[in-house]
């Protein structure tokens, strides 16, 4: 006999489908949620582009304009060359870089060591990982400075030091369970396969357990440089200086500075096109790598 595959269940079955009025209906109230939905998510970044194209009074005029009456594209030259906005940029890659590499490495040390080690109080030590996702991040802004102000037992100043981003981000909670989910489901036969063979724990890790695990390695990357890209108030803080400021801090302070409203408008669009290619090129690891560990083969 030959097997049927299962159906795919679905809010409306296909016999209800089958009849005109419900699918006209189910067609008509569909596009019209993802209509609004877009229009809701993508409208506030055509206003931002298009007010880089405006001049500043077409900016403020009261009504606004939807479409500028005359496109300008000299601000984002503007932006780009008068206000410095390509080294708040490098200055940001370079964090958001750093804070990259240093989660990989401890936090899928971490994660596999809890995981595939099963260390001494392994779970009290994963419980009070996860119970710091329960503390507001407002809680820990200012220990978190004075820390870093004076760093405990060495007494190093962090402040304008790349330090003082790349530490804080590398105790995430969030990644470490992330990662230490997907690890769990790796089967042990293929570690004790790689033991057989003279393996040891890091040569596991190595050569076995991250060549799997490439899903979430990419969704937890992503997650790391798109937090340090878009974060204000701890960079804010810790750095002063006003060339190694991020991108956030920099046009923050750019605003202060009596520069156009429109030229400010097309430094706020280009510092979002990174980000946003950064999306588009990596949308499809997010889920597959959220869903590569939900289930066991």
């Amino acid at each position: 006999m030959q097997a049927v595959e299962p159906r795919t269940r679905t809010l409306i079955s296909d016999s209800q489908l089958a009849r005109p009025r419900a699918r006209l209906l189910y067609w008509t109230v569909l596009w019209t949620l993802i209509a609004l939905f877009a229009l809701a998510f993508l409208f506030p970044l055509y206003w931002m582009f298009s007010s880089g194209f405006k001049s500043a009074s077409e900016v403020l005029q009261s009504p606004p304009t939807l479409v500028p009456h005359h496109l300008d594209a000299s601000n984002y030259s503007t932006a780009w060359n008068s206000y410095d906005l390509g080294r708040f940029m490098l200055n940001t890659l370079m964090y958001a870089g750093g804070a990259l590499a240093f989660q990989l490495i401890f936090d899928v040390s971490a994660a596999y060591a809890l995981s595939k080690l099963r260390p001494l109080f392994g779970n009290v030590v994963l419980f009070l990982m996860l119970s710091t996702l329960m503390i507001p991040a407002m809680v820990l802004i200012i220990p978190q400075y004075l820390t870093a102000l004076n760093l405990p037992f060495v007494h190093w100043d962090l402040l304008n030091t790349p330090w003082a981003i790349w530490l804080p981000s590398v105790a995430n909670g969030f990644n470490i369970f992330l990662l230490k989910r997907f690890f769990d489901s790796v089967p042990q036969d293929l570690l004790s396969a790689a033991k057989i063979d003279g393996a040891g724990p890091l040569r596991t890790l190595w050569s076995v357990v991250l060549p799997l695990s490439r899903p979430i390695l990419g969704v937890v990357s992503i997650f790391a440089v798109v937090s340090c890209w878009k974060d204000f108030l701890w960079p804010y803080l810790v750095l002063t200086d006003t060339s190694k400021m991020t991108i956030n801090v920099g046009l923050f302070s750019l605003s202060g500075d009596g520069i156009p409203e429109n030229v400010f408008m097309a430094a706020l669009a280009m510092a979002c096109v990174p980000t946003i290619v950064f999306f588009l090129v990596f949308q499809r690891n997010i889920m597959s790598g959220l869903t590569a560990g939900g289930l066991r083969g």
